[in-house]
């Protein structure tokens, strides 16, 4: 794994893995499935690059088909996720649309249950944050607008579109909140406030969902080397990123996949839910 610091960098958003240094390890050479998934079907969202890339990865190699989202100005990262799925001897269903739009998150879920017969499970995934201009005063409405949307409104339609088929299998549910949920930065104001919901919808979605055997979990990483950081953070603090974690450094991409892979699996986590399980390099998520 790549320690930090990084070489001080910046991408215009959303970034693309392609233009990243060094690029992060999303598992292409080191994981290895062992059929947890098989015969299953993911959707997952924000896909094509970072963690999402990563989940989508190890899933195929666990035997699931994977349909993913991403933004079309990510499409260099959706193809090359697309060749990952398939090369696991997986079907995959990329689709470009923006999350943002309730339609968009009806029409993921609908296509992953046309075209790929099934949903099993659901990772909400996709994610928005910007750390530039941080202070309040300088957070613009549309700034504003589009964390909570893509980061909460997104998961709560996708979920009350998914929840009838999730049902039918039963499936479960693996949203991805973080350790901004429980130490915010000032500079993520916004996003944190998204981060600590989607850790309160986890536990009362297990709640509501768990009479039908629907389980909800969440996957709370730590600083991840993604291409959100360049294109969210100003260059110096790219160059130290993830350096104040007890491990000294930022996790990659493959090592968050394998938390989505056990709280996915049938028979692994089983008796898993309502839980939010931390991927921090040591910060604490309790």
């Amino acid at each position: 794994m790549t320690d930090t610091p990084f070489p001080e960098q910046q991408q215009t958003p959303p970034g693309l893995t392609g233009e990243m240094d060094p690029r992060p390890d999303h598992g292409e050479t080191s994981y290895v499935g062992h059929d947890r998934l098989r015969g299953q079907v993911a959707l997952v969202t924000g896909g094509d690059s970072g963690i999402g890339r990563a989940v989508a990865l190890a899933y195929a190699r666990e035997g699931a088909d994977v349909a993913f989202t991403y933004l079309p100005e990510e499409q260099p990262d959706a193809d090359a996720t697309t060749a990952l799925v398939e090369e696991a001897g997986r079907r995959a269903l990329p689709m470009a649309l923006d999350l943002t739009e309730r339609p968009a998150c009806d029409e993921a879920v609908r296509r992953t249950v046309d075209e790929l017969g099934a949903l099993d499970i659901l990772v909400n995934n996709a994610g928005y944050q910007m750390a530039r201009d941080h202070a309040v005063d300088d957070m613009s409405d549309s700034r504003i607008d589009r964390t909570f949307k893509t980061n909460l409104y997104a998961l709560m339609w996708l979920v009350r579109a998914a929840a009838p088929h999730l049902r039918k299998r039963p499936g479960c549910i693996v949203n991805n909140a973080s350790i901004q949920a429980f130490e915010p930065s000032e500079t993520l104001l916004d996003y944190a406030a998204t981060k600590a919901a989607i850790n309160n919808l986890t536990v009362n979605l297990a709640a509501s969902l768990g009479k039908d055997g629907v389980r909800v979990n969440a996957v709370a990483p730590g600083p991840i080397w993604t291409p959100l950081q360049p294109a969210t953070q100003e260059p110096e603090k790219v160059a130290h990123f993830g350096s104040d974690t007890p491990l000294g450094r930022a996790g990659q991409p493959a090592e968050v996949a394998p938390a989505f892979v056990f709280l996915a699996a049938p028979a692994e986590a089983s008796y898993v839910s309502g839980t939010v399980l931390g991927v921090t390099g040591g910060k604490p998520v309790f």
